[in-house]
């Protein structure tokens, strides 16, 4: 019979995490979500569960901290290997779920994770799609993190996100944009661990992504030990999964099928 595990908090490392995971399929991996730096559980709408349907498998999907209905962060400042950290965050909780099978799917600073966690912890991932994932800083990304401090400054910006990560918002922003334009940051780069990576690995990005640029996506799949392959989407900016849904659905249903089904052969 299909199993349901209810909504939840689960405390990881003293702090409360916000999940939502889904066991409907025995013998079947589970797909993990990972947000980006503004989003949360919420955000990926119907997304994830139409995926989960389509392609037979289970899901996990969750606030990190700060984020969502997830604990606050205790503070805006993040060390420089904070993504690392967050990788751990996620093996411990694929341990406290006992998944060993996961397919993780994530999006931007998701996307950096998931990359990181497969490198970590090859014996819990499967494969990685990530989305508009970044192993290294560039002028673009810091272009665009300007812009979205201005935005924050002059739009409402900040009420939108109120919805979605209540008073937390400050805080979270301030991680994002703080970091990211620090000085000890712009030598921030994680190509030297990607050898690590031997699990099957999807990366997709739009043309027009106002964060990273294709090089992003080239220097990844060169550069990983196992199947990798790219998908570029012209005319698309950082979020390719709301731009263009179907056609990430697509993609991603056929690469996650040939896995689960035993046949990735990349053709």
């Amino acid at each position: 019979m299909p199993h349901k595990k209810p909504d939840k908090l689960i405390q990881i490392n003293g702090a409360n995490l916000y999940v939502e995971s889904e066991k409907e399929y025995e013998n079947r991996p589970t797909l993990v979500f990972l947000h980006d730096s503004l989003g949360c559980v919420q955000l990926w709408r119907d997304f994830l569960k139409r995926l989960a349907k389509a392609t037979e498998c289970n899901v996990l999907v969750y606030d990190r901290l700060g984020y969502g209905k997830s604990d606050p962060m205790p503070t805006h400042q993040r060390p420089v290997n904070y993504m690392e950290l967050e990788a751990d965050v996620l093996h411990d909780l694929l341990i406290t779920l006992g998944i060993d099978d996961a397919i993780l799917f994530g999006h931007s600073d998701g996307g950096t994770i998931a990359l990181l966690a497969a490198r970590k912890f090859p014996e819990k991932i499967k494969a990685v799609i990530c989305e508009a994932a970044h192993i290294f800083v560039e002028d673009i990304t810091l272009q665009g993190i300007y812009k979205a401090i201005e935005a924050y400054k002059t739009t409402n910006l900040p009420v939108r996100l109120e919805k979605y990560h209540g008073s937390k918002v400050e805080t979270l922003f301030k991680a994002w944009t703080e970091t990211w334009t620090r000085s000890d940051y712009r030598d921030w780069n994680i190509e030297h661990c990607l050898y690590r990576i031997t699990c099957p690995l999807l990366f997709i990005q739009g043309e027009a992504d106002e964060y990273g640029s294709l090089q992003q996506v080239e220097k990844t799949i060169n550069q990983v030990s196992g199947k990798s392959e790219k998908y570029i989407m012209p005319a698309v900016g950082h979020t390719p999964h709301k731009e263009e849904p179907e056609e990430v659905f697509d993609k991603t249903t056929r690469f996650i099928n040939r896995l689960a089904d035993g046949t990735s052969n990349f053709n």
